[in-house]
């Protein structure tokens, strides 16, 4: 723990206009504020499916003080596809404790600070609640798959039904029907053949699907943003199922296999996506201050049960700070901006990851708080898609590792180490209480 005077040097440099008056009462209470915040992911961390685990019921009871409110800054990063006030409740129920819903922060959620596209007519591709979440992330113009169907029925031909309907002349198509300027990917939708086959005619088309194109290798193609790529994800079953990875992976396939080209991706948001990690730290910030924290947070520790979703994440992340640490010490400058929200500071990403595909760039007009971590520290758990004892990377019968990693995320196979080990979330808080010299309750 540091002493009284760096204490003081410390709150002189920028948390404190005044010390002259600084109460030994004052910095007793300072020097017990943590300088630290807690991600958690959810399914296989902290639940599974819909049921919480019994050792981070255990977890979140040390977390609490006398009153059964939160001691540490804690934020819930899930690569889901929800209402944030619904987890937000869910976790509530589960932990007997109040989460508010800016805490809980789903694969979509980043996608606020991406302001260029919120007035633009979107299609957005989900499932339940995807116009709510949509309307919460900043978009005003709206359509569903649904919407696009109804314009053009002539263009859903793997859909038997409605092939019958239009051999019978039972349809009617509106040309008038708004083109489609940004594609928003927030969640696996069902009927994948019927979406895919609709997304490209779009894609072909500039969002106008009422001709084809002259040449599908030329056509510009208009705005997609994809939220969540998780090849596969932990719930009820014993075994892994398709996340909103498998579908990317589809569309990408069959976008390239028509038109030769890669599809290009404005931004991917969500886990392991730098991005994300940028936003949590925020939060945590922003979650700091509301608990009369004062100290800027320094460390964040990030629980995650998949190797190569959560895990790669925060490395990423920890080497993007550092990144940007050195990048100041070399005297590069952020740039600032007007900020919308009384609790931020608009401050820009140092061009530390100009070697990042422009899907992995942090927006520089985005809205954040200043980021003050230095490390972020990966902590794997075994209650999930991680079993203790398995490789963290297997190669395939030709002797290479399969990754099951996106197509704009290098397979860097160290970072899927974690800074630490544990068997469940449990042991995971014990270990942080130790290494920061907090007393259990």
């Amino acid at each position: 723990m540091r002493d009284i005077h760096s204490l003081m040097r410390e709150e002189s440099d920028g948390y404190s206009s005044d010390n002259s008056d600084f109460s030994m009462g004052e910095v007793e209470n300072a020097l017990n504020e943590p300088d630290f915040g807690i991600l958690f992911d959810v399914d296989g961390v902290l639940a599974r499916g819909s049921n919480p685990l019994d050792q981070a019921k255990k977890a979140m009871e040390k977390l609490k003080d006398a009153n059964g409110h939160l001691r540490v800054p804690c934020a819930f990063v899930t690569n889901a596809c929800n209402r944030s006030h619904d987890k937000a409740l869910q976790i509530s129920n589960w932990f007997d404790m109040e989460v508010s819903p800016d805490q809980v922060i789903h694969a979509p959620t980043p996608v606020k600070l991406l302001r260029e596209v919120h007035d633009k007519q979107t299609l957005v591709i989900g499932q339940e609640h995807r116009l709510d979440i949509a309307k919460d992330l900043g978009f005003d113009n709206l359509c569903t798959i649904e919407d696009v169907k109804e314009a053009y029925p002539l263009l859903d031909m793997v859909d038997h039904e409605n092939r019958v309907k239009v051999a019978k002349g039972q349809y009617k198509e509106n040309p008038s029907f708004p083109r489609v300027e940004a594609i928003l990917l927030i969640g696996e939708p069902t009927h994948w053949e019927s979406n895919l086959q609709l997304l490209l005619d779009l894609l072909l088309t500039q969002g106008k699907p009422t001709e084809a194109p002259t040449d599908v290798h030329t056509v510009p193609q208009i705005p997609v943003i994809a939220c969540n790529m998780d090849l596969v994800f932990m719930a009820e079953a014993c075994m892994p199922r398709f996340g909103h990875g498998a579908f990317l992976l589809c569309l990408e396939a069959l976008f390239k296999k028509i038109t030769g080209n890669e599809l290009h991706y404005v931004s991917l948001v969500g886990k392991p996506c730098e991005i994300t990690y940028r936003f949590a730290e925020h939060t945590v910030s922003k979650i700091a201050k509301r608990m009369g924290i004062n100290k800027p947070i320094k460390r964040l520790y990030f629980f995650g049960d998949n190797p190569h979703v959560d895990i790669v994440g925060a490395n990423l992340y920890d080497r993007y700070i550092k990144q940007n640490a050195l990048n100041l010490q070399n005297g590069n400058t952020t740039s600032t901006g007007d900020s919308a929200d009384e609790d931020a500071c608009s401050v820009s990403s140092v061009d530390s990851a100009s070697s990042l595909p422009s899907s992995r760039i942090i927006p520089e007009n985005a809205e954040l708080h200043d980021q003050t971590v230095e490390h972020c520290l990966s902590m794997l758990v075994g209650t999930g898609v991680y079993k203790y004892g398995t490789e963290m990377n297997k190669k395939g019968p030709d002797g290479k590792y399969v990754y099951h990693g996106h197509r704009d995320i290098a397979h860097e196979p160290e970072l899927t180490n974690p800074h630490k080990y544990v068997h469940c979330v449990d042991k995971g808080i014990d270990y942080i209480f130790e290494r920061e010299s907090m007393v259990a309750l």
